[in-house]
């Protein structure tokens, strides 16, 4: 075959068949080639498969106690964990290890829910029975100050049921909101004027600070009202004849900061992370008999984080319980 180069044959290509091969020597070497080749090729190939086996060992076992942990967990057990390692295989069982803690978590909570809603529903309850057979059976005289008794009772339970019933439908999302534009200031001052005969009732005195300018906001009247009567009835509950509560708010950069600040007695330290969960109360002092059920904090995070504000708890430069609000601060007037 010629190798043409411009038009130019430069040289010739030329194929020619592989020697036979005479010799005995020759093809005595050849063959020794081969076997040595195919049985290279066979080590290599078992040793290829024990890798391949060890490897897939390896990997597949922390899959399979990741398997058996999910069964675990759809069974209803928990507590299920699987040994974490490296790499993805071991970040995804991280991640299960994290889901397991948080379904476990979730339902410890949700007994404990069960069990704070029952003895919460029990206790008026067992009240107006007891106080019922002693009416009809001539213990107790049914007389005016019975029946407002029973009234308070009932009163009392049907608070706490509306009060589940709120929280109810603010965890599905259908706790209807109307916002429109407001002046915050506004709303702290009604609800100072609302409380002003309780406090003075219990031997409080109410301080308001509040800027001279307008506070305006985008929020729910109706909403945000509730918020300010039961952070200002909790303090009233709360607070010790002879204290004071006060309610300051400033402007921050791009929201308005309000506290609500009480006298003795205050809450442990440990308790402040917890005062917003449900049916939480802190220690004897703060958790009289004359106390509520424990939700009227967690339906004030509720009503802040709607109003994509945020709501802590620390100790009050009084002596008692600061509650801080910060709401989105709204650059139009009401």
């Amino acid at each position: 075959m010629p190798i043409d180069v411009d038009g130019r044959v430069v040289g010739h290509l030329k194929l020619t068949p592989l020697p036979r091969l005479h010799g005995e020597e020759d093809v005595a070497f050849v063959r020794h080639q081969a076997w040595v080749a195919a049985g290279a090729g066979g080590v290599a190939l078992v040793l290829a498969l024990l890798a391949s086996v060890a490897l897939g060992a390896r990997v597949l076992r922390p899959l399979r106690q990741v398997t058996n942990g999910a069964r675990r967990l759809a069974a209803g057990d928990f507590t299920a964990r699987v040994a974490a390692g490296g790499g993805e295989i071991g970040a995804l069982a991280h991640d299960f290890n994290r889901l397991a803690l948080a379904l476990e978590q979730a339902s410890q909570a949700r007994r404990q829910w069960i069990a704070d809603i029952s003895h919460e529903l029990r206790t008026p309850l067992a009240i107006l029975r007891g106080e019922i057979h002693a009416l009809e059976d001539g213990i107790r005289p049914y007389t005016p100050a019975a029946v407002a008794s029973l009234r308070v009772e009932t009163e009392r339970l049907g608070a706490l049921i509306d009060d589940l019933y709120q929280l109810a439908l603010a965890d599905v999302g259908a706790l209807a909101y109307r916002i429109e534009p407001l002046d915050l200031g506004e709303l702290l001052r009604e609800a100072a004027a609302g409380h002003a005969a309780l406090l003075r009732e219990r031997g409080l005195d109410l301080q308001l600070q509040l800027p001279d300018e307008a506070m305006p906001i985008e929020g729910d009247a109706q909403r945000l009202s509730q918020l300010w009567d039961n952070l200002l009835a909790n303090a009233a509950r709360y607070s010790d004849a002879g204290g004071r509560v006060r309610v300051q708010a400033q402007r921050q950069r791009a929201s308005w900061l309000i506290h609500v600040d009480d006298t003795p007695p205050g809450v442990a330290q440990a308790d402040l992370p917890r005062l917003f969960e449900r049916l939480f109360r802190g220690d004897a002092s703060r958790s009289r008999s004359s106390g509520g059920a424990g939700l009227g904090l967690a339906i004030c995070k509720s009503i802040v984080t709607a109003h994509a504000g945020s709501i802590v708890a620390a100790p009050s430069p009084l002596g008692g319980l600061r509650i801080s609000v910060c709401l989105p601060r709204s650059e139009d007037s009401p």
